[in-house]
């Protein structure tokens, strides 16, 4: 299984992207950094996106990858719940902010929206997909992607503190997780639905000792501008832990081998 980070942070600017994943350059999940991300030869190789949940920053791309594949003459599967997939609907692909891709106009539809069911196990094309619901807004789930190797990863999408409901479900290799703010705005954090170094410390920890063992982590959705400060105190996490703690940049590769 081959990951590429096409977007690692929670704002946009000339060197950062929101966060966006790409799986074995055919499943997209989440889409704040999707289009531009890939080219559009890259795009038309996709198959199928996941979508984490409604907010902006995870769901800006598909009107722009739905304008793409209008115009190549293929549709692409769009996974979500049905929370997420009626706010693209209402508020993005509506026919006064974009045309309505999900809808059959002069050839077949764009986006097919398919509803995802959170704790069902699914395939999608050559990957087990389970959809796992985390503590941010509502509907939000994070997923764990499996594929015909025995290779799994879970993100978290993003997510506060409570992970440790999810890992009865899900026994990844790799652990992309949110973490947005470092420790001294952990108000923020538990508020908002995110992470902070010291609260992923004590998720990590339930996990390990639920599962005997700690996956690979990466660490995304950072505030660029506190990305430093992240850093420096997941290095003091991970040596607790000992294990090692990445964080995600953007065209960073992993494979699970």
């Amino acid at each position: 299984m081959n990951i590429r980070i096409l977007g690692a942070h929670n704002v946009e600017s000339r060197r950062t992207r929101c966060v966006s994943l790409l799986v074995d350059d055919i499943l997209a999940v989440d889409a704040g950094g999707l289009t531009s991300g890939l080219s559009v030869l890259e795009q038309n190789r996709l198959k199928t996106v996941l979508l984490t949940h409604q907010h902006y920053d995870h769901i800006r791309d598909i009107p722009t990858l739905a304008l793409n594949f209008s115009t190549n003459g293929n549709g692409i599967d769009v996974y979500a719940t049905h929370s997420t997939c009626k706010a693209i609907v209402t508020h993005l692909l509506n026919g006064t902010l974009y045309p309505k891709f999900q809808e059959a106009m002069e050839a077949k539809p764009a986006i097919h929206f398919k509803f995802i069911e959170p704790y069902k196990s699914r395939k999608i094309k050559a990957y087990e997909i389970i959809a796992v619901p985390v503590k941010h807004a509502d509907s939000t789930v994070g997923y764990q992607i499996s594929d015909g190797a025995g290779k799994t990863m879970f993100y978290t999408a993003d997510t506060g503190p409570g992970l440790s409901d999810c890992w009865p479900y899900v026994s990844p290799q790799l652990l992309i997780v949110d973490v947005t703010v470092p420790n001294r705005l952990e108000e923020f954090a538990r508020k908002t639905g995110h992470l902070t170094p010291a609260l992923l410390h004590a998720e990590m920890a339930s996990f390990r000792d639920l599962k005997g063992y700690l996956p690979e982590v990466v660490a995304v959705h950072m505030n660029p501008a506190m990305e430093r400060e992240i850093r420096e105190e997941l290095g003091v996490i991970a040596g607790a832990l000992g294990s090692e703690i990445t964080l995600a940049r953007e065209g960073m590769r992993l494979q699970l081998k």
